[in-house]
């Protein structure tokens, strides 16, 4: 199955698996069945979840929602530390993920956006360097594993602040690899398919996120929480969900 996984996403254009892939893992899940595991995202439960990641990951993916690890986590972060349930708050989501999109929609009705410069499922096609938003709009906003995907991530992280309203807040998050440097490492000259996955993690990405990335979005302008949040959650809870045990939360505040 690993094998499986790790071909399909390394060579399927990530639309068509965000168009279709959720038809296919309703069929997986039937081989899944059980209660070890719990998605806390659609309260779904397996004898574990499904593998998922070019490098494929044990224990990954929700086969009902799609929810990966850091999307469990996400959620919990929500319901657990922050206002983002109640209703009528003006929230932009950039690259939607599909196992929030309804579930947010229900929420937060037309004052919810979905964004991004490619994705099927999103309602806006934008250039998060310069988003079609006015400024001081939302309340949140949501942008996780974009960054390392964009050609100035400084500007993108300027301009989720620029659409924030005095007092929103914004979860940013980007992919960790171990051993994480101390400098965010990029490089535009590499653009060999195989040298950018053997230096940035993947061939689609364009840097290597370090220690100094909270630095990054403070540059942006925002206030940063590291909020080691997984790590005040029991063993227990952590193994029923799955959850990544090294993610920081990234909570990003407009003053």
């Amino acid at each position: 199955m690993k094998k499986i996984i790790s071909f399909v996403v390394r060579h399927i254009p990530r639309k068509y698996l965000q168009l279709f892939s959720h038809v296919a893992l309703k069929v997986v899940a039937l081989f899944y069945r059980g209660n070890k595991v719990e998605c806390p995202v659609c309260d779904s439960q397996f004898s574990k979840f499904v593998p998922y990641g070019r490098v494929a990951r044990a224990n990954a993916l929700c086969p009902n929602c799609l929810a990966l690890e850091r999307h469990r986590l996400m959620w919990l972060y929500l319901k657990q530390k922050t206002t983002f349930f109640q209703p009528n708050q003006e929230v932009l989501h950039i690259a939607p993920e599909i196992c929030f999109i309804k579930r947010f929609e229900e929420i937060h009705g037309d004052q919810y956006i979905t964004a991004d410069l490619e994705s099927p499922l999103a309602k806006v096609k934008m250039d998060i360097h310069e988003m079609p938003f006015e400024d001081n709009r939302f309340d949140v906003a949501f942008c996780n594993h974009v960054m390392e995907h964009v050609a100035d991530d400084i500007q993108s992280m300027k301009e989720i602040h620029r659409v924030l309203k005095p007092g929103g807040w914004a979860i940013i998050q980007i992919p960790i690899f171990h051993p994480v440097p101390e400098v965010t490492f990029e490089d535009d000259t590499v653009t060999d398919p195989k040298e950018r996955e053997k230096l940035f993690g993947q061939d689609d990405h364009v840097r290597l996120y370090g220690k100094d990335y909270p630095d990054r979005l403070r540059k942006a302008g925002f206030t940063v929480v590291e909020d080691n949040f997984v790590n005040s959650l029991s063993a227990e809870e952590q193994a029923r969900y799955a959850l990544p045990k090294d993610e920081v939360i990234h909570l990003c505040k407009k003053d």
